[in-house]
């Protein structure tokens, strides 16, 4: 019998499956006629002079259909909080009645946890995420929604509706900067000539980038757009008591305390919010002059810098700031519209947030021109080769963007150190070495790391003016960087992203690596991204975290197909496994003479380095694409000396220790010496692990622990959505009874390769296998059969999900996995395997991996587990 879901299960995978914005743009779309019919006259105007279907709109396609849901939340949903928004589409009531919803759904109690998280997370104002892909506009959306709104507070003064004042909000100074496009654009490009007039004569904007600037906006007025970084404005923590005497000039207004958070249901991934108490907050002269705008709106921009997991402290803080200005508005007569917030994806930690009201993803963005097409070189072997790295990089970027000027800009590289002292004692010397090979001067490099010994006011100036042509800026292409990878820096030339060392933050690798896909000119160029193997790892899970996507189809690569819907097939079906923890213990010894380092086994080959060329950013786990080996590779030379310097700092034993060791052994100190200059990597991947093992005795303790799992959970809805290949599926309906009998747990199986397909069908022949059941379809949590595993590249805890899992007569069970030929060998493939034995060991199974070669051969019998029906076609075989 499957087992219960918890309520707090429930609630993640309602929240995962279900999205309410596609439900709301879905309604709209419906109804879209009767919906404008009950706007007003200039809303319609407005939508009309946007549209692009209706001749030369400014606006791209996502940017206006994000302004019709704005539209559409202002006119038709007068402002509700989302909560209530759903629970009237739920029950078609409110303005929902009497109108096609689009949901076919009985009442149910599944819809529960979506409302519930709803519910919980309730302001006093209304809260709207608008979720755009980076290079698609927000800014310029963010700014056209105010002029929007300001138009109509304009016309409707005695509405509540409308906001009469605008605080834009930005997570840090770099985001901030970039907010100036709301100040500086040409207002003509989205508002009608005939309202032009009024909003010249009337914006008054303060912008807020030096510490300690004031506020000067008048108190009661109008039409103010006040810009500022969270840190100008948020509320702060008071550190001292208070004194009589600022008790008795305090000017700030009693708080009203914030009703709970938008995140509860999330747990960690927002953080458990406490609102603070009055006596727990410093209210500043910025906070005190907005308290006396009426009907302020908030718009945070780049919202998921404020959502991070990261950047706990700061949500609290600025939630904290919006509930007490919203508070004391209402002290001061009036109130807080809404806040509305503009974020680059609807997902944080792979959920989707609640609160989104319209999404347009990276995969769209790039399909439809709004980005550069993209390009990854994946480089493997150069582990700690960092000038092999920039050598070859330098090269490609130089061959790729040749002769390219659009826009009359050149094409620009940053290449990311993770700390300044690496980029000042290794990146910026080799590059600079590899320009005065090539002829190519010094000036040309940017650097900018918020140091102000190596970045000068000059150097900050050209970072800004990377887009602006004429200017000395725009002619710098070689950028060098730390830490500056996230939003707010947007510069269209930029073609290319190199990063070889492996940031401290994940997220960081996903942000730089699409600063380059920004559009520029009339044509979709192709942005240039290098990574060693681990960032491209990192780069991958970031992808499907953030974005929620193939990341093949991103350039094509990816499965192309229909989605469908799959459900479970009763009885639920489950299977035993032994889930097993390690415990080490360490006990130092003492070198002794003689020791055997066994260079004699090292394998040379192994080192070789090589490039991988995709279209597209890659399938995880693909190894798609152009491979060719760097043969130029630059050894350091030791002495003996060195080379027990070296060991002895990684093995902490005294030099003369390692030295009389190391000349005592077999091998000798000589021979050693000469190995490790014709190939470095072999000190640290086998001459000092060697060490270890004379040096240390380990000790190692297992427990296991057996468990039931289900091979696929409940659906919140019945159902589970999979893509699915014409074919590469098959189901309940294709299947004898006697098929039936044996398998298909789900009513369809969505295959990723015609020899995961054969296989299924062979087994399925085979009167020894009782039950076979694919397994590798489900992906995302909707089973429990996986195996943990170290991912060797990222060093983090991941989960596998194996193809198949078949139980045989004799009682008996194989895990199988199908694999392509490249990349069995491959070490996160490898990684996979040795976990999956090790689980498959302890619970009485065997573990099978199965190349894709050898199935389309038919002489894959003896890999499945079946040797009897291997076929004898080349002499000696069986």
């Amino acid at each position: 019998m499957a087992r219960k879901r918890t309520a707090t299960e429930s609630k993640e995978v309602a929240l995962d499956e279900f999205a309410f914005y596609k439900e709301l743009r879905y309604f709209y779309e419906q109804n879209r006629k009767q919906i404008r019919a009950e706007y007003q006259d200039l809303s319609k105007k407005f939508l009309d002079h946007n549209d692009p279907s209706k001749g030369t709109s400014f606006l791209r396609t996502p940017q206006f259909e994000a302004l019709e849901m704005y539209v559409f939340l202002k006119e038709f949903l007068e402002n509700r909080p989302l909560h209530e928004v759903f629970q009237n589409w739920r029950s078609s009531t409110g303005p929902f009645e009497g109108r096609v919803s689009g949901h076919l759904f009985d009442q149910t109690a599944a819809y529960d946890p979506v409302f519930e998280a709803l519910r919980k997370g309730r302001t006093r104002y209304a809260n709207y995420i608008f979720a755009l892909t980076m290079g698609t506009g927000k800014t310029i959306l963010m700014a056209t929604c105010i002029f929007y709104e300001f138009l109509l507070a304009n016309k409707y003064q005695h509405s509540p509706l409308y906001c009469q004042n605008a605080l834009v909000f930005a997570p840090d100074k770099t985001v901030l900067q970039s907010l100036r496009e709301i100040q500086t654009m040409d207002m003509s490009l989205v508002v009608p000539p005939a309202y032009l007039p009024f909003l010249t004569a009337n914006l008054k904007f303060h912008f807020l980038d030096e510490a300690g600037m004031t506020l000067d906006t008048m108190n009661n007025t109008r039409f103010n757009i006040v810009i500022s970084n969270t840190q100008k404005i948020i509320l702060k923590r008071v550190g001292k008591a208070a004194t009589p005497a600022s008790q008795l000039f305090a000017a700030t207004p009693e708080l009203h305390q914030p009703t709970g958070s938008a995140y509860d249901s999330f747990g960690d991934l927002y953080g458990d919010y406490v609102p603070p108490t009055e006596d727990d907050l410093a209210t500043n002269q910025r906070f005190q002059k907005l308290q006396l705008l009426p009907q302020l709106g908030v718009y945070i921009d780049e919202a998921h810098h404020v959502f991070g997991t990261k950047l706990k402290n700061s949500i609290t803080a600025l939630r904290a700031t919006v509930d007490a200005l919203a508070a004391s508005l209402e002290v001061n007569g009036t109130h807080l519209v809404a806040c509305f917030n503009y974020t680059g994806t609807p997902y944080v930690g792979n959920e989707i947030l609640p609160e989104v009201v319209y999404a347009y993803g990276l995969k769209e963005a790039i399909k439809n021109g709004y980005l550069k097409k993209i390009e990854v070189k994946t480089y493997e072997g150069v582990k700690e080769r960092q000038s092999q790295f920039v050598e070859h990089v330098l090269d490609q970027f130089l061959k790729a963007t040749d002769g390219l000027r659009p826009e009359n800009l050149p094409p620009k590289i940053a290449f990311f150190a993770q700390t300044i002292e690496e980029l000042n004692t290794e990146l910026r010397p080799r590059l600079e070495a590899e320009l005065d090979k090539r002829g190519i001067t010094r000036s040309q490099i940017l650097v900018n790391v918020g140091d102000d010994k190596l970045t000068k006011n000059e150097d900050l100036r050209d970072f800004y003016n990377l887009d602006v042509p004429g200017t000395a800026g725009s002619e710098r292409r070689f950028l060098l960087l730390v830490n500056k990878g996230r939003e707010g820096w947007n510069c269209r030339s930029l073609f290319g992203v190199a990063m070889f060392r492996e940031p401290k933050s994940k997220i960081f690798v996903l942000q730089a690596s699409m600063r380059c896909l920004r559009a520029i000119g009339d044509v979709q160029h192709t942005g240039h991204i290098y990574l060693t193997e681990s960032n491209k790892a990192i780069l991958e899970a970031e992808l499907q975290q953030n974005y929620r996507t193939n990341t093949g189809e991103l350039g094509g690569e990816g499965k192309s197909g229909q989605r469908v819907k799959v459900r479970p097939v009763p009885p639920p079906r489950t299977v035993t496994l032994k889930r097993i923890q390690k415990r080490v213990e360490v006990k130092e010894k003492s070198l002794k003479s003689g020791m055997d380092l066994a260079l004699e086994s090292v394998d040379l080959e192994g080192y070789r380095a090589f490039v991988t060329t995709t279209e597209g950013l890659p399938t995880k786990g693909s190894a798609k694409g152009k491979r060719e080996e760097l043969v130029q590779r630059l050894q350091r030379k030791f002495s003996e000396l060195t080379l027990v310097a070296e060991i002895s700092r990684y093995v902490n034993r005294s030099p003369l220790e390692i030295r009389k060791a190391l000349a005592e052994s077999q091998d000798g100190l000589p021979a050693t010496v000469e190995l490790v200059n014709r190939q470095n990597e072999v000190l640290y991947d086998h001459i000092i692990p060697r060490l270890f093992g004379e040096l240390f005795e380990f000790k190692t303790f297992e427990h296991h622990e057996e468990h039931e799992y289900l091979l696929v959970k409940e659906p919140p809805f019945g159902f589970y959505e999979v893509t699915a290949r014409e074919g590469l599926y098959t189901g309940l309906n294709d299947a004898t009874d006697a098929q039936k009998a044996k398998s298909f747990h789900l009513d369809l199986y969505s295959f990723d390769s015609q020899p995961e397909k054969q296989v299924f069908a062979d087994l399925l022949g085979l009167d020894e296998v009782k039950n076979v059941y694919f397994t590798g379809m489900l992906t995302h949590g909707q089973s429990e059969f996986f195996v943990q595993y170290i991912d060797p590249e990222s060093n983090t805890v991941r989960s596998y999900y194996p193809d198949f899992l078949v139980e045989k007569h004799d009682g008996n069970f194989l895990i199988i996995e199908v694999k392509g030929d490249n990349m069995v060998d491959d070490p996160v493939v490898q990684a996979k395997q040795k976990y999956a034995e090790q689980v498959a060991a302890a619970s009485k199974m065997t573990y099978h991996m199965v190349r894709s070669s050898t199935v389309s051969k038919g002489r894959h019998w003896a890999d499945l587990g079946f040797p009897q029906y291997q076929r004898a076609e080349e002499p000696g075989l069986f």
